[in-house]
């Protein structure tokens, strides 16, 4: 079993190179939900619906999130009520969030609704929810404190970080089978997502971060920093607003503990002597997902790197 710990864009997408190599039953993917927030009285969880949106091939590849060729017939009746607009969601996507709050709300756990909506939508990888407890991700700036889609969506990360914080994180527990799935893992993969607020609040849920010191698996990264700069996101503005090097060695740094390899786009090749003295074999390769070819590339030579091959 492949265990892909994952965020939103970036990570669906390097899951899409992983399923053209291995079967989706023996992927689990866990993924961040300190993104959830509740918008118009529904809870959304943005990182599980891009995974499951873009392995069922119905994403925006446009915005890398949403259903493609949706509506917003209601959002547009929302805001004439004097509702905000700033977070849209279009009528399909809509539909995910009544019935995933619907389910939530008859008592089920977040990680039960969220096989429901892996199974509607003819998925047959593994997607665990980080945990069933709510988390949320908080940014603290000169403004105030924010929640991180306040922070990202509605402010368009303008404001200087100051910390980040995980409301709740303390009192929460690793969603059923999190453990488990990294204990018997045959690699564990850290997609490249936000080192700080996708995967670093997966870690940051007591057990989580144990769990991958002790396991027997190797863990391979892969960098989301290319040239010192994101692919997609405000990884940058996070990191070096908590004073960290806003490069592929900075996100080495947030892994060093527990990292076997680190994978590195060939644009950083300068920097692998510099991962390496921090005692991590590093590979560097084109690390860009431009289309289903590099997906599928990047893919195996991270599990290569894992000493798998299929």
């Amino acid at each position: 079993m492949i265990v892909v710990l994952a965020g939103g864009v970036g990570a669906a997408r390097f899951l899409q190179g992983l399923v053209q190599i291995v079967p989706q039953n023996e992927i689990t993917v866990i993924g961040n939900t300190g993104d959830d927030r509740e918008f118009y009285g529904l809870h959304v969880s943005p990182d599980l619906d891009i995974v499951t949106y873009t392995l069922a091939g119905v994403v925006d590849e446009t915005h890398g999130w949403g259903i493609r060729n949706d509506t917003y017939n209601t959002m547009g009746q929302l805001t004439q009520y004097g509702n905000d607009d700033w977070f849209m969601l279009g009528d399909r996507d809509l539909a995910t969030h009544i019935h995933r709050t619907n389910l939530l709300r008859q008592g089920k756990t977040l990680s039960e609704v969220t096989d429901d909506l892996r199974k509607q939508f003819s998925l047959g990888i593994r997607l665990l929810p980080m945990t069933d407890q709510p988390v949320a991700t908080h940014i603290v700036t000169p403004a105030g404190q924010l929640h991180f889609q306040e922070y990202m969506v509605k402010r368009r990360c303008v404001d200087v970080v100051q910390d980040v914080l995980f409301v709740g994180v303390q009192e929460a527990q690793p969603a059923p089978g999190v453990l488990d799935a990294l204990k018997e893992a045959d690699a564990i993969l850290l997609a490249p997502s936000n080192p700080i607020v996708s995967i670093g609040t997966i870690l940051a849920v007591p057990g989580i971060h144990d769990a991958l010191h002790e396991t027997s698996s190797m863990i391979v990264a892969v960098s989301p920093i290319i040239g010192g700069t994101p692919i997609k996101g405000p990884a940058d503005k996070l990191m070096s607003g908590l004073g960290m090097e806003v490069s592929a060695v900075g996100v080495a740094r947030c892994y060093r503990d527990f990292l076997d390899v680190m994978i590195i786009d060939k644009q950083d090749a300068h920097l692998v002597s510099e991962i390496e003295d921090l005692g991590i074999p590093t590979i560097a390769t084109n690390t860009i997902m431009r289309d289903e070819e590099s997906k599928a590339a990047l893919a195996r030579k991270t599990l290569e790197a894992a000493g798998l091959s299929f």
